[in-house]
């Protein structure tokens, strides 16, 4: 079997919707001008002054934590410039907070405040939690710390406001076990409440049962706000990371309108399931092309390296409408 082959679900009846670059993976850690263990991860955005696309990938190294590093490149495939020291890197003295590492980087463009919004994984003493950081030239952040207590994850900012109030998509774990997506507002990007479900996770042999997070940023087009989303199934060797879709209204998310019955990408290739954590793929950053419906959709291989998909978004919402279902059970 071709290793670049992109029919992960192995039949030609299947549409593969998201295709996977022939170079993937597109950046390892041998690419890395410093010694790290692993790159992936990475928060993704195309840069408003130059047209080129940064990746702020997260890095970890030999101690077990990571930080975020920066990589550059025109097309976004090929000749990374990468930042030759970390970009964005914990300060235990002035963020506590980021006691253990800073982790899977969200990245919105902000046109109200005309800078870049960085949410990231805190590691704190207590536990996994959300931070922010706002940024006009990825080298100098201002930090507003963790706005949302442990255990949360996997959050990114909607890029407007909704009736004055800033909107954030996030993943805490409550003592049950079960981790839903869950919407919040806030007013200042600082103090947030208005907490409520988006989407809960399904129940019983569902592929994103008990488990699921937001993968990318939302991705604003003219029907909605399109989200990707991961789902975990645990099996009997472990848990499986896999995709799937929702659309939510434009000018009130906390409306779903579709939600995929099955998932839409999983892992397959060989970087893909053999890694620091196998069998898993974790969207986390993506840019639109210039034809306003390409997508080229990056993420993490088995938390080792990093690897891109292309996709349509009119072919991802006409495929969504087929394949809705809005249950849990």
């Amino acid at each position: 079997m071709n290793e670049n082959s992109n029919n992960s679900q192995g039949h030609p009846d299947y549409k593969e919707l998201l295709k996977r670059h022939p170079k993937n993976p597109i950046l390892s850690p041998e690419d890395w001008p410093y010694p790290v263990n692993s790159v992936f991860n990475p928060g993704a955005i195309r840069l408003r002054d130059s047209e080129l696309i940064l990746l702020l990938a997260r890095a970890e190294d030999r101690t077990g934590i990571s930080h975020l590093c920066s990589a550059i490149s025109v097309d976004g495939v090929s000749n990374w410039k990468i930042d030759t020291s970390p970009t964005l890197f914990p300060d235990r003295d002035r963020r506590p907070e980021e006691l253990w590492g800073i982790e899977d980087p969200r990245i919105s463009w902000i046109p109200e405040l005309d800078r870049y919004a960085v949410t990231y994984t805190s590691f704190s003493g207590g536990g996994p939690g959300v931070s922010l950081a706002l940024t006009s030239d990825f080298k100098t952040f201002d930090h507003y710390g963790m706005i949302l207590s442990p255990e949360d994850k996997d959050a990114a900012l909607f890029p407007k406001l909704f009736g004055g109030h800033w909107a954030i998509i996030h993943r805490p774990v409550p003592a049950s076990g079960s981790a839903h997506i869950w919407i919040s507002f806030s007013p200042d990007l600082r103090h947030w409440g208005s907490h409520q479900i988006l989407l809960p996770a399904r129940h019983g042999a569902w592929w994103d049962a008990r488990k699921i997070g937001l993968s990318t940023p939302p991705i604003e087009t003219s029907e909605g706000w399109l989200i990707l989303y991961h789902g975990v199934r645990v099996t009997a060797s472990g848990s499986l990371y896999r995709v799937g879709l929702a659309l939510l209204d434009l000018e009130n998310p906390v409306q779903v309108i579709y939600r995929s019955s099955e998932w839409i990408f999983g892992p397959f290739s060989p970087w893909e399931r053999i890694g620091d954590v196998g069998d898993v793929v974790f969207p986390t950053g993506f840019v639109v092309g210039d034809d306003g419906d390409t997508l080229q959709i990056y993420y993490g291989a088995a938390d080792t390296k990093i690897c891109m998909a292309t996709a349509s978004i009119n072919e991802l919402l006409s495929w969504l409408k087929q394949n809705n279902y809005l249950g849990t059970t």
